[in-house]
């Protein structure tokens, strides 16, 4: 009787072992769960030594991560490759982490991007505001955009450090005046409560997001401004980066169509105006027959003439079929994390998937970036 109750136990023991590692993949909640309101997302490391902003991050395996961010002199003691300090807002750099993702530190304090000659000049090799990057790995290559001036530009890499010269994504972009080139409906700049003589009347650009599925990239822009939409183009990855088309759907979905109250500037009270204003910073995965995307939403800014961005906030969306190009819906309980506020940087979102885990790095406090984790509610 004894021998038959150890090897009883003995053979439940080696059960356990092997599905033990399979049902721990299978607990894992994903952004299917987040959306249908089972997960929930929750600070597994406050700081993670990446500078406040925008970062995009890509697992190498073996614990190692590599992030790409705009930084400058003031921010984390940046200079180009000529050797003199990069003014803010800054230029790409990269960051590494070998411990899982928990921490990360600048590899070297110099803009990940060639200067043609010297001294680097912003207008040719945009030193000086290389701003937000996505980057996207493609297996055989890597792709990066990122906004210089309102503009969205492309490049591409086999090695994740060195970079092909840089393509516009589209001519013209930023902003313009009607005066110079009509705009559609999406494109329009409209009228702001807290904005007076605005110059120009059109946008698409800003923040830019990317995915890659196949030989097709797909970015994603800002189009528009009071109300904001989000826009894609497409096209083969393998071919000129400057002649992606316009996705057939346009927008994919849209901000709130008007301010809101003029007298509440913060919480929860505005967070159904949340995205007015600015729609960008497109981070996209697909989980099941969805692709879910976390966004940047901007309403202010809050008062007459400030002359800066506020009232930031975290939003989702994800497409109604299996197709990026087609009809996408907003998150119901949009913003997330956190109320519209001044949290800066909590939009520009930076989401992974790493065994089965579901991560994303953004906004911990004023002036930390941090790692969040999705857990079961």
């Amino acid at each position: 009787m004894v021998y038959r109750s150890y090897h009883y136990l003995f053979l439940i023991c080696v059960s356990l072992f092997f599905i033990a590692p399979a049902a721990a993949q299978i607990q894992q909640p994903t952004l299917e769960d987040f959306w249908n309101g089972k997960a929930e997302w929750v600070v597994d490391v406050a700081n993670v030594g990446l500078p406040v902003g925008e970062s995009d991050t890509l697992y190498k395996g073996n614990n190692e991560y590599w992030s790409y961010l705009h930084a400058s002199d003031q921010s984390a003691g940046v200079v180009d490759q000529c050797g003199d300090p990069v003014a803010f807002p800054g230029c790409t750099t990269l960051w590494q982490s070998m411990d899982g993702g928990k921490s990360f530190n600048i590899t070297a304090p110099i803009c990940l991007m060639q200067c043609t000659s010297c001294p680097c000049d912003d207008q040719r090799d945009h030193i000086t505001a290389q701003q937000y990057p996505r980057v996207v790995d493609a297996g055989d290559r890597q792709y990066m955009a990122y906004e210089w001036h309102a503009q969205v530009m492309l490049r591409s890499s086999t090695d994740g450090i060195n970079w092909s010269d840089w393509k516009y994504l589209l001519t013209p972009g930023g902003t313009w005046p009607t005066s110079y080139k009509a705009c559609t409906v999406t494109e329009t700049i409209g009228p702001h409560p807290n904005i007076r003589g605005q110059a120009d009347g059109c946008l698409v650009g800003a923040p830019p997001g990317l995915y890659v599925e196949g030989s097709t990239l797909y970015v994603f822009v800002a189009a528009g401004s009071a109300p904001g939409h989000m826009r894609c183009y497409k096209g083969d990855r393998y071919s000129d980066l400057g002649k992606l088309k316009r996705c057939d759907t346009d927008p994919l979905f849209s901000g709130a169509s008007d301010y809101g109250p003029t007298d509440i500037t913060v919480g929860a009270a505005i967070d159904a105006y949340f995205d007015f204003r600015y729609v960008s910073s497109a981070d996209v995965l697909k989980v099941g027959d969805h692709y879910y995307m976390s966004y940047e939403g901007i309403r202010g800014p809050d008062v007459l003439e400030r002359g800066m961005d506020t009232q930031f906030g975290l939003g989702f969306a994800r497409s109604v079929g299996n197709s990026i190009d087609g009809a996408w819906e907003k998150y119901p309980n949009n913003p997330v994390i956190d109320t519209t506020g001044f949290n800066v940087g909590i939009g520009h979102a930076d989401m992974l998937v790493v065994d089965g885990v579901t991560v994303m790095y953004t906004q911990t406090g004023e002036n930390t970036r941090g790692r969040y984790v999705l857990k079961w509610k």
